[in-house]
């Protein structure tokens, strides 16, 4: 399915010295993003904000047509550039074989031009935009309370949500997704907050069929954020995919909570892995985004020790896996020059990680894998140690006398390399890890 990269988080422009300039800072990574396997980028909302206070992040859109090519709002360039440095962006991404998502808030909007009455309840409120861009204007008819659906229980911030049953709502938004993937050339859509809003409104965008570089059948890819539990987030997914012949997927947010008790709680279980409570381990794997951080549970929650293991879970198993910019880069997890870091892990995900997943051996402080393979994948072995030595034990496995080699692997205060290994005529071998680490075996022979 590929390794989507999260190519941005909170306050990132400031932060890295790169205000008005980001998309050209992510250009530069790009070809070198390419080269180790990453087959997407996730890039923050990339319209005009409302900028009240100062710039934004984007999650409080004005004119969702101003990508940086309006003088408005205080700025011609978006807090991440001009429009036009988008483009060449999304153009370098294409030539390396990368994908682009756009992440669109479509719950609420702000920065209103002026106060207006609501003539449904008689309160005063800003909802009155004139954009510069002369596109989707608004007014209080656009947004909740109205005459096409009064309630409304999901609110962001007190900024004001569109009512999508407004018939000029509904078209303004689908004529947006239009646009941000014919004419701008996004290939996907991360849709904020889907808690807000039907999703039948994200079917619509994704059951359309879409005009793109001479094809006239293509299909964005769709990810929704719903921050909740699993039987939440699965209601969600069979509500808005019923009848869909391009579903959307959605965080696995349950997954997340468990790696981080994987990682910062003592004494924690590694049979809590195979326990089902998450969308990987529901057999939802086809429709779930797996993930370490995000922008937003990094400032408020964010994992403390030994996040290599998070990430070497979510690199070996099912599901869509998106990793952290900020981890990556910032962190110094990324180590492209060795086998110890989140490259060598995206690497190993791209040639070999398909097939299902089979659990040869599990107990608190050991856990092997299996995945099967494919046609193009032969599969992978994963050992995953949570004690303080090294460890591992005689598994079964679908390889019979093949060599096994560590292609990826990591051990907390640990230098010494793990050794190849070898199956006999029955697929038995001995397979290890060092302390808190993990290795990912591969057969390279038979």
């Amino acid at each position: 399915m590929g390794v989507m990269m999260q190519a941005f988080y909170w306050d990132c422009p400031r932060l890295e010295a790169k205000e008005f300039g980001w998309w050209n800072f992510i250009n530069e990574k790009t070809a070198a993003l390419g080269k180790v396997g990453f087959t997407a980028l996730w890039l923050p909302p990339a319209c005009k904000a409302a900028n009240m206070g100062g710039m934004s992040m984007g999650y409080d859109p004005y004119d969702y047509y101003d990508l940086g090519d309006i003088d408005q709002k205080g700025s011609l360039p978006t807090w991440f550039g001009l429009r036009s440095e988008l483009e060449a962006l999304i153009k370098v991404a294409h030539q390396n074989k990368i994908q682009v998502y756009a992440d669109i808030v479509l719950n609420h909007t702000n920065g209103a031009d002026e106060q207006e009455k609501n003539l449904f309840d008689g309160q005063t409120r800003w909802t009155k935009y004139n954009p510069g861009s002369g596109k989707f204007a608004r007014d209080w008819t656009c947004y909740h309370p109205s005459y096409f659906e009064r309630w409304d229980g999901d609110t962001f911030d007190d900024m004001p949500d569109l009512c999508h049953h407004n018939p000029y709502v509904y078209g303004s938004l689908m004529e947006y997704a239009r646009w941000l993937i014919e004419d701008i050339g996004f290939d996907g859509l991360r849709y904020d907050f889907v808690k807000g809003y039907g999703g039948w409104m994200i079917y619509a965008i994704l059951e359309r069929l879409y005009k793109k570089n001479g094809n006239t059948e293509f299909s964005p890819f769709g990810l929704g954020e719903y921050w909740d539990s699993d039987i939440n987030i699965t209601e969600w997914l069979s509500q808005t995919n019923a009848f869909s012949d391009n579903p959307v997927a959605a965080f696995d947010f349950p997954l997340r909570r468990r790696l981080k008790d994987l990682c910062d709680s003592y004494g924690f279980s590694l049979k809590s892995l195979t326990e089902k409570g998450t969308l990987v381990t529901d057999g939802k794997a086809e429709c779930a985004v797996s993930f370490v951080e995000n922008h937003d549970i990094f400032r408020a929650d964010p994992i403390i020790n030994d996040k290599m293991l998070a990430y070497a879970y979510i690199l070996t198993h099912e599901g869509y896996p998106c990793v952290f910019w900020q981890d990556y880069y910032n962190n110094g997890l990324g180590r492209e020059d060795n086998k110890n870091g989140i490259a060598a892990l995206v690497k190993v995900h791209e040639l070999y990680a398909a097939g299902s997943t089979g659990i040869l051996y599990c107990d608190d402080d050991l856990y092997i894998m299996q995945r099967h393979g494919s046609a193009s994948q032969k599969g992978l072995l994963f050992v995953l140690n949570n004690s303080g030595r090294w460890n591992g034990r005689m598994v079964y496995t679908q390889w019979a006398e093949t060599k096994f080699t560590p292609e990826a692997f990591y051990g907390k205060n640990n230098t010494e390399i793990p050794q190849d290994k070898w199956t006999d005529g029955f697929g038995s071998g001995e397979f290890w890890a060092p302390p808190r680490g993990y290795v990912v075996y591969i057969a390279v022979d038979k």
